[in-house]
């Protein structure tokens, strides 16, 4: 015992002496790095009131020290930035599902402004613009070398207004103008269809409006059906859904899952990091799921279908997504503005950072580009059902008498709801496949005795 005690108090009087020898260079280095930081500083306000002495113009010196700020947060990544106090009231008005714009999700990539999903049924959405494009110039005025928020200010503007960009888009061998009118930005953020027995929703960004919608769009789906009993399952649509709020990914996650870790959270100090587990209940009770995501998908979305992926929920379909895996904080700061700072990266459930590679689909299905006059429009495929003619059709045909009157109504449902799934492929072949999917696995699954 006695040399157990000494032989530990023998390492700590090392442990001080070497403390002691090591601590005058750290002290050193310390106060020479505060000593460069402090004349950078100095520096900085040297340059200040330069501009404001000798500059050609007049400066508001309140916009020059947000611009450095500004400048400051931009210089880290793509995602953080400055919100005076107009931005940071427009931002939290987004997050509640109504403001004014063209209605796209944007980010800044090689001084470009690029396009990271237009959302549903908005002008920009209406005017073709997709998930990739970029865009060089609004109203004939170059975005290069412009800061995030001042090309997002440009495309600002009155409702009404007109307003032209020019996009170059992959495949697309020459640049070409878009003509927008801005218009007021209403977000549905849930909308439901049902698609034979599949509840389809379809999930249009990551709001306060996201979960509740969820709920009730479900709701009505299982009422149109019948009963969960009539369920086949749900595809959830993710594609370009840029994301939102973090809490409502983790929401719309624990809605499909019992038990386990949705996403964590790392930060630059260790004991910053977060887990977040999901809880007893699954609103559709274990039925099969697909998510369709697509180049589109971002933040919100990506955590949504990592984790019903990793936890094999679902069958994820589509194209890779957009790979924004970090998470954002958005600090108030004094005079009513923000700044928006990365302060963690996400991770799925198996533990993998999605930054930069996104979420591979279990299945990889693109959607085929329609052309112009090609067949595959509702009405060529009415067109098309008018015309087809067959046994049943003609005149005196003999009937069936293997079917009861029940089965027959009940093989002319199913035959129905295969057509209707044929059309669906025209419309939205992604969609089509992902309810394929579902409609396959119930015609496999044990009947109930």
């Amino acid at each position: 015992m006695k040399k157990f005690v000494m032989a530990a108090l023998g390492g700590t009087v090392a442990g001080v002496l070497l403390s002691t020898q090591v601590a005058g260079p750290l002290i050193a280095q310390e106060a020479a790095k505060n000593s460069s930081v402090y004349e950078q500083l100095d520096l900085f306000g040297d340059i200040f009131e330069r501009i404001r002495a000798e500059y050609v113009e007049d400066v508001d010196s309140k916009k020059l020290i947000e611009a450095a700020i500004n400048g400051m947060l931009t210089s880290l990544d793509p995602h953080s930035n400055y919100l005076p106090a107009d931005d940071f009231s427009d931002m939290q008005v987004q997050t509640r599902g109504e403001f004014g714009g063209l209605g796209i999700e944007v980010t800044q990539e090689n001084g470009f402004i690029k396009v990271v999903s237009p959302m549903d049924d908005t002008p920009a959405y209406k005017a073709g613009i997709q998930s990739g494009d970029f865009i060089t110039h609004v109203d004939g005025e170059s975005v290069l070398g412009l800061s995030l928020d001042d090309a997002v200010n440009k495309m600002r503007g009155e409702v009404g207004s007109e307003i032209v960009i020019t996009v170059v888009r992959d495949g697309v061998q020459d640049p070409f103008d878009v003509s927008i009118i801005r218009d007021t930005i209403k977000l549905t953020a849930v909308k439901g269809r049902v698609v034979g027995h599949t509840a389809v929703l379809r999930l249009t960004t990551f709001n306060d409006q996201t979960y509740p919608g969820l709920e009730t769009e479900l709701k009505k789906a299982l009422e149109q059906l019948g009963g969960k009993d009539k369920l086949n399952g749900v595809v959830l649509d993710l594609r370009n859904n840029p994301g939102g709020l973090l809490t409502q990914a983790i929401k719309v996650s624990d809605a499909f899952l019992d038990k386990g870790e949705i996403v964590s959270t790392r930060g630059r100090n260790p004991q910053d990091g977060e887990r977040f587990n999901a809880t007893p209940g699954d609103l559709i009770e274990g039925k099969p799921m697909v998510v369709l995501i697509n180049g589109g998908s971002a933040s919100a979305s990506e955590i949504v279908s990592g984790a019903l992926q990793d936890h094999r929920r679902a069958i994820v379909v589509g194209t890779k997504s957009f790979g924004k895996g970090s998470v954002q904080s958005v600090i108030p700061l004094r005079g009513e503005g923000a700044m928006r700072l990365t302060t963690a990266r996400y991770y799925t459930p198996s533990g993998r950072s999605i930054q930069s590679l996104g979420i591979s689909p279990d299945i990889v299905v693109n959607q085929p580009m329609k052309k112009e006059g090609e067949a595959g429009t509702e009405a060529a495929a009415a067109e098309a059902a008018a015309k087809a003619r067959s046994e049943a059709d003609l005149r005196g045909v003999l009937s069936n008498d293997s079917m009861t009157e029940d089965e027959k109504r009940q093989y002319k449902e199913e035959q129905e709801r295969a057509a209707e799934a044929a059309k669906l492929r025209d419309e939205d072949y992604q969609l089509a496949y992902a309810v394929d999917i579902l409609r396959g696995a119930e015609a496999i699954a044990p009947k109930a005795e």
